[in-house]
């Protein structure tokens, strides 16, 4: 289902990389919530549209109140097209056989400057690779690695469970700006990275021979989809990556996914979604990071938790303990702001110390 909508651009609310953010007046029916909404322009696609034009919305998850930062998203400009870019190689399709289809030069692929490198690529060499569940832990983790080695190459590699448009994430826009990424490689149906890949595979490859990563970082886009039931949920696609990293050569690391404020009592502790991903969902051996946590109940639960987890999985799980002093004080450097499901650091920190633990443990296996 598509709920179009159209109307007249009042007004810009805040730009970065690959994204613009305005404010449209709608014709006719209005949005919940009032006759002006906040639309998302992704500039690849559609160019910047100016104060007065007339644009058409997909208003869909803006009027069904789903995750999508309470926006729509800009499909055309009716008065106005934006110039052709320049015709150059690459010829593999994303969001394939959509209306909104792109056509990209990856990196793996036959024009691409990088294909003979790839075409004999067939190992990670031990590359540390942190897998986390939610696009969230993202900024937390590479905290993590700067704590430990501040000038590693950290890649992140972005797989398309979430967003498909990499310019949808502000925080990799601002790890980027920042220096804290050295690269995005958009793999699968996702695009916009630094390089496009065609698999996690061929992702992971060129983050350790193209971009010479000595971290990376493997998670889905912004957002994440979930039914309430063991298996229907984007993440448990984790597994995925990690037997990816394993299959190559790479030293996976799990990177759990803790809160010890959600309401949902599935999500207190460890999540389930961690559980089965890790759990039952896995058959290759990765290593599970955890730190001390500031609410000491909290941290027994995860610590019994983790127990069970090891003890119950169906791969070779290792527990690392990763000191807790001055992890919090790392990820209070973040140049991103720090929130998952609507929570900052100060109001749950579980979920960033858990990520961070992982990036540190990271770092210190590429030493």
């Amino acid at each position: 289902m598509m709920q179009w909508r159209a109307g007249t651009v009042v007004g810009e609310v805040r730009r970065w990389p690959g994204a613009v953010e305005l404010r449209v007046a709608l014709e006719g029916v209005a949005a919940a919530g009032g006759d002006e909404v906040r639309a998302l322009a992704y500039t690849a696609m559609v160019g910047v549209p100016a104060t007065g034009e007339r644009v058409l919305l997909n208003a869909s998850a803006l009027l069904r109140g789903l995750g999508t930062g309470g926006l729509a998203f800009v499909v055309a400009r009716t008065d106005a097209l934006p110039d052709d870019p320049e015709t150059g190689a690459g010829h593999i399709v994303k969001a394939r056989y959509t209306p909104l289809q792109q056509m990209l030069l990856a990196v793996d692929e036959q024009d691409s400057p990088h294909h003979a490198v790839l075409a004999g690529a067939d190992d990670l060499d031990g590359l540390p690779v942190v897998v986390a569940d939610l696009h969230s832990a993202l900024p937390a983790v590479v905290a993590g690695v700067r704590h430990v080695a501040p000038d590693a190459r950290v890649a992140y590699v972005m797989t398309d469970g979430g967003a498909l448009p990499a310019a949808f994430s502000r925080a990799v826009a601002g790890l980027t700006d920042a220096g804290w990424l050295a690269a995005t490689l958009t793999v699968g149906q996702a695009f916009g990275g630094d390089h496009e890949a065609v698999t996690t595979h061929t992702g992971l490859l060129a983050a350790r021979h193209v971009v010479r990563a000595d971290v990376v970082v493997v998670a889905q886009g912004p957002g994440n989809v979930g039914t309430g039931t063991r298996w229907g949920y984007s993440g448990v696609a984790c597994a995925d990556a990690l037997h990816a990293v394993d299959v190559l050569g790479g030293r996976g690391i799990a990177s759990l996914r803790v809160s010890g404020t959600d309401r949902r009592e599935r999500h207190l502790g460890i999540s389930h979604h961690s559980r089965t991903a890790y759990g039952r969902a896995l058959l290759t051996a990765a290593d599970v990071p955890l730190t001390t946590l500031p609410d000491a109940d909290l941290d027994a639960l995860v610590r019994r938790q983790v127990a069970d987890l090891v003890s119950g999985a169906r791969a070779t799980l290792t527990p690392v303990e990763v000191p807790a002093e001055g992890l919090l004080d790392a990820l209070r450097t973040s140049p991103v702001g720090l929130t998952t499901m609507g929570r900052g650091l100060d109001v749950d920190p579980a979920p960033f110390l858990a990520a961070a633990a992982a990036g540190a443990h990271a770092a210190a296996c590429a030493r």
